[in-house]
């Protein structure tokens, strides 16, 4: 019964910005690590970035860093990518992953996958 649930997904032009949250419920998500990965249509799904239990250290691929940033809200059981600067190879769907390990990295091992949301950026 421990399920993530992601929102903010939509449609917006090259250089626009878009907010992800994830909502977390039916486990210990204080606990974990948590991560975004994204999934372009005939591609495999890749790690965008990841966050520590605690929020103490963040990682991102070097494709969105300094464009994307990866927060959480252990009170709300929320963790957030705020992304700037989009551009049309960001298009993808954007999965939250739970790690029950609770550390961080360029990877994770993840244990609990949400659903997706679409993230279509435009010429």
């Amino acid at each position: 019964q421990e399920r993530l649930v992601e929102s903010g997904g939509g449609l917006v032009q090259a250089g626009g910005s878009l907010r992800l949250s994830c909502a977390a419920s039916g486990g210990l998500f204080g606990n974990y690590a948590m991560g975004w990965y994204r999934q372009a249509p005939g591609k495999e799904r890749e790690f965008v970035a990841s966050i520590d239990w605690n929020g103490a250290k963040q990682y991102y691929s070097d494709s969105v860093k300094g464009r994307f940033t990866i927060s959480r809200d252990n009170a709300r059981n929320t963790v957030a990518l705020q992304m700037n600067n989009l551009k049309p190879e960001d298009t993808a769907i954007y999965y939250c992953a739970a790690d029950t390990y609770g550390v961080a990295g360029k990877r994770l091992t993840v244990d609990l996958w949400g659903q997706g949301t679409q993230v279509t950026v435009s010429y």
